[in-house]
């Protein structure tokens, strides 16, 4: 059984940095491609950044040069460093296993002074 746990959410002010963890159990966490999504209300979920099994990363326009994800495979964990904060970045963020499709249960990042 796959789970995924997402910690790390907060409120912080404009410009204030965070990092999120999503610690992974019950799979082989190494061999799988892992994401970063963000729900703000009344908007469809997004995808913020991924990075594969083997580490190659992709950004999400919004967030290119703010945020960064990586992961450890020894602590089954990836996280995703977000630096710069803005309101705009006010959301509930979603860690995502790819294929088979999983998801966490979500951690709360509001933005606001």
């Amino acid at each position: 059984q796959v789970q995924l746990v997402e910690s790390g959410g907060d409120l912080v002010q404009p410009g204030g940095s965070l990092r999120l963890s999503c610690a992974a159990s019950g799979i082989i966490f190494s061999i799988y491609d892992m994401g970063w999504y963000r729900q703000a209300p009344g908007k469809q979920r997004e995808l913020v950044a991924q990075i594969t099994s083997v580490g190659s990363t992709r950004y999400a326009d919004s967030v290119k040069g703010r945020f960064t994800i990586s992961r450890d495979n020894a602590k089954k964990t990836m996280y995703l460093q977000m630096n710069s904060l803005r309101p705009e970045d006010t959301a509930v963020y979603y860690c995502k296993l790819f294929n088979p499709s999983s998801w966490g249960q979500g951690t709360q990042v509001t933005v606001s002074s």
